[in-house]
């Protein structure tokens, strides 16, 4: 049989199922994406409405780094396909791009429908079916069980990618049913890149849910960040705070709670602020005199009785405003997650993503177990491993010739 008669269904049309799709397609498989949804790569779509971060473009040991216990695994993959290949990819859909003030990278149009309409006129012309409405419910005598609006139908392709995503945001298509049959060790799913739960008073809450706190510096366990953060009505939540969900996480879950620690003044020694502090207030208030001696807003000022009651020392003040402690003592749900670590063992699959135990099944994005904070490495790695395991199809579908 010739590798353009082989047909490989990619179950999941999400970044990691779609960009599969192309390659493959590219190099004359034959190819049928199936969807879930109504409608293709809806989480893509959502990723848009904050701009599309796409990649990042800080060197690549520091990229890979990212991953945490998962860097050599997926720093293999985007070796494969980089962020200069993705960003190639994306202009070569007459999608420009540009790179932030922070390293992060963007479509000019800051957003993704444009992108998505390009990519998916690219698929059509390919000869990509995609069909929508057809769920995956697993396998019956060796082939593929879809739930579709005309019934129950079989599938037996030459190969298959599952890239049906992992478990946050399920409204959109990845609830993570899969891993009931799937048939391969499955860690189980936990929420990433998300907020955490702080017993705030009444009045805070009331007051402050909604407020950032910008250019602010976060600490736990030695690991420190800056960024932003929201304040919430649950609690805080924020890029800066996703940058140390995963460390927080375990926290919580083996001690019951997690403490922060905030420096609202990042670029003010402890000794200047504490110098400031010190003049006299005046008939001035407290919050006048924060605000003008130390250059707090009101909800950093609000956020330091959040502690307990303000010291009445200038230089302990001045502490509390550099190492402001919060008590984190939950972890919101996967509902509320941007993405979820869990998912397939990495070691259940061989260098080219084919599970172990089923030949010509590969697995690709967020179906495995990694995770990433946001800034562009979730997006650059579910891309690069849908490239990774459609080579493998690839490399698999050579040698069994």
């Amino acid at each position: 049989m010739t590798q353009s008669a082989r047909l490989v269904h990619v179950i999941g049309a999400g970044p990691a199922g779609l960009m599969a799709a192309e390659t493959l397609a590219e190099a004359g498989m034959g190819v049928v994406v199936h969807e879930r949804m109504p409608s293709p790569a809806r989480k893509l779509l959502m990723a848009g409405r904050g701009g599309l971060n796409l990649t990042h473009s800080e060197p690549m040991e520091q990229f890979a780094g990212r991953y945490g216990e998962a860097s050599a695994a997926v720093g293999a993959w985007i070796g494969v396909f980089s962020p200069t290949d993705l960003t190639a990819w994306v202009e070569g859909l007459g999608q420009p791009t540009f790179v932030g003030s922070s390293g992060r990278v963007f479509p000019r149009a800051m957003k993704a429908s444009p992108l998505l309409r390009a990519w998916l006129a690219r698929l059509h012309g390919l000869g990509v079916e995609i069909r929508t409405r057809s769920r995956w419910i697993g396998w019956r005598d060796g082939a593929l069980v879809f739930d579709t609006p005309d019934g129950e139908r079989l599938e037996r392709p030459d190969a298959v990618v599952l890239a049906l995503g992992g478990a946050s945001w399920p409204r959109l298509g990845s609830d993570g049913a899969w891993a009931g049959w799937l048939g391969a060790p499955v860690a189980p799913f936990r929420p990433a890149n998300v907020g955490f739960d702080v017993d705030w008073s009444s009045m805070f809450r009331e007051r402050f849910a909604g407020q950032p706190l910008k250019g602010v510096v976060l600490t736990h366990g030695g690991r420190t960040v800056r960024g932003e953060a929201m304040i919430a009505g649950y609690g805080i939540e924020g890029g800066a705070v996703y940058s140390l969900s995963a460390q927080l996480r375990t926290a919580v879950e083996a001690q019951g709670r997690a403490d922060l620690e905030i420096d609202l003044k990042p670029d003010v020694a402890t000794g200047r602020l504490t110098e400031r502090l010190s003049r006299p207030r005046g008939k001035a208030s407290l919050s006048n005199h924060l605000r003008k001696a130390a250059g707090l807003n009101p909800v950093e000022a609000a956020l330091l009785r959040e502690a307990g009651p303000l010291p009445d020392s200038p230089a302990a003040l001045a502490r509390r405003i550099k190492a402001l402690p919060l008590r984190l003592t939950a972890v919101q749900g996967l509902e509320r997650a941007i993405s979820s670590a869990g998912g397939v063992a990495l070691d259940a699959v061989d260098a080219r993503l084919m599970l172990q135990d089923r030949p010509g099944v590969f697995v690709a994005g967020e179906m495995l177990d990694w995770e990433a904070p946001t800034g562009g490495y979730l997006l650059q790695a579910s891309f690069a491993s849908g490239v990774v395991a459609a080579r493998g199809v690839l490399d698999w579908v050579d040698i069994r010739n």
